[in-house]
């Protein structure tokens, strides 16, 4: 049976989802290994994640006025291609000043893709079925996730860098040519600065009360889970190699993918709000259970292929991050679909960069402060601070939409 042209746009879409994705974990998966090859320890590992974070941010605006004002296929070309050249500069890094540039260009690339991409999925996507349509995306994401940590690890044990970000420049390229022929273009142009009516949306302002927060609690647990596992045991870490890091990285996004088209289906039905107050506060309280994982380390002892010896605190971490990613999955999709209802036909894509905005300052500054709290008290403090960041935003947005709204605001939202 042949594909309709709206199951070829969304396909196109879901494809540079998971180029994208594919990626971002790729690098992330690596990242103990970029540290322990370039010598980097303390604040210059929270820089290392900073200087993604800044370029991401440095983009939002630009990019969502463009993508809004003129064509959010072209521009999301643009950000494919800048992505594709960002991965060829990782295979050449032998610096700490190379790795941050090309951790830059980087960020600029994801920054576009992510943006754009969601942005014309919202806009195609129907009212009633928008969270739903959302969930399928990010489960490509997640997908990705898993391909990338999985296969990113096993890849260059076997072959290094030069092959695998081969296969990702290609990958990239081919997701390009998709959106090229398969997506329309824009129908609609917003004229004006959209960013400064949907900054001051009451729903909108709300839910940054708690977006602003989750930021930091995602910012430190979801970045330092591969640190944790992966570097030296001098630095708190466990030690394991690129395969272990990888597995536990792709199991938090195997729960998330699987679990994200239900739970979108349901916020569409039962309310968005709901759904990011349960997965908010899920996560923080996950979070705080780390620290605790190597109390199980002689539990068990499996020796596992390309992995070595796996122990009962692998098996915990595993664990955890597999709830991580249930939780992630009730939050995620109630959100961008709540920014989308508020922003279809007013500018979608500027909506979505509003939800950016407010997660930047959470995700630039972070993993600064992780990493110093890592130096100076320990790694197990980074996951406290995200887990009590994470509460702490479910009880403000609690709050401001009790006070503003009424119980009866979680489901009709």
């Amino acid at each position: 049976m042949a594909w309709t042209h709206d199951e070829l746009q969304f396909s196109s879409l879901y494809l540079t989802r998971f180029a994208a994705s594919f990626g971002f974990m790729t690098v992330l998966t690596l990242l103990p290994d970029y540290i322990d090859a370039l010598g980097a320890t303390g604040v210059t590992i929270g820089l290392f994640i900073t200087a993604l974070e800044l370029a991401r941010t440095v983009g939002i605006v630009p990019l969502g006025w463009a993508g809004d004002r003129y064509s959010k296929r072209l521009v999301l070309l643009g950000a494919l291609i800048v992505s594709a050249l960002a991965y060829l500069v990782f295979a050449y890094v032998t610096t700490i000043p190379g790795f941050l540039a090309a951790r830059f260009l980087q960020g600029i690339g994801l920054t576009g893709t992510g943006l754009l991409s969601l942005a014309l999925v919202g806009d195609l996507a129907p009212d009633t079925g928008r969270a739903n349509r959302i969930g399928k995306y990010n489960a490509f994401r997640m997908a990705a996730g898993i391909a990338g940590t999985l296969g990113a690890s096993i890849l260059f044990a076997l072959t290094g860098f030069g092959i695998l970000f081969g296969l990702l420049t290609v990958l990239l390229i081919v997701a390009a040519v998709s959106v090229w022929l398969f997506i329309d273009s824009d129908e609609t142009q917003i004229t004006g600065f959209a960013f400064t009516d949907l900054a001051l949306n009451r729903r909108i302002v709300t839910l940054t009360s708690f977006r602003a927060q989750y930021a930091v609690a995602v910012s430190l647990v979801r970045k330092w889970v591969p640190i944790f596992v992966g570097v030296s045991a001098a630095q708190g870490g466990l030690a394991y190699g690129t395969v272990v890091v990888g597995a536990v990285l792709a199991v938090e996004k195997l729960t998330n993918m699987l679990c994200q088209p239900i739970t979108g289906q349901l916020s569409d039905k039962q309310g968005r709000a709901l759904f990011i107050f349960l997965g908010g506060g899920g996560y923080g309280l996950i979070a705080l259970a780390f620290p605790f994982a190597p109390a199980f380390e002689g539990f068990i002892t499996l020796s596992v292929p390309l992995a070595g010896e796996i122990t009962g605190a692998v098996i915990a971490i595993l664990l955890l991050n597999a709830l991580l990613g249930i939780a992630d999955a009730f939050r995620e999709p109630a959100s961008m679909a709540l920014f989308a209802d508020e922003g279809k036909g007013e500018g979608i894509t500027s909506s979505f960069g509003v939800r950016s905005l407010v997660w930047k300052p959470g995700s630039v500054l972070a993993p600064l402060v992780g990493g110093w709290v890592m130096g100076q008290f320990g790694i197990e403090w980074v996951f406290f601070a995200g887990g009590f960041a994470a509460l702490s935003g479910v009880m403000t947005f609690l709050g401001i939409l009790s006070w503003n709204y009424g119980s009866r605001a979680f489901h009709q939202w």
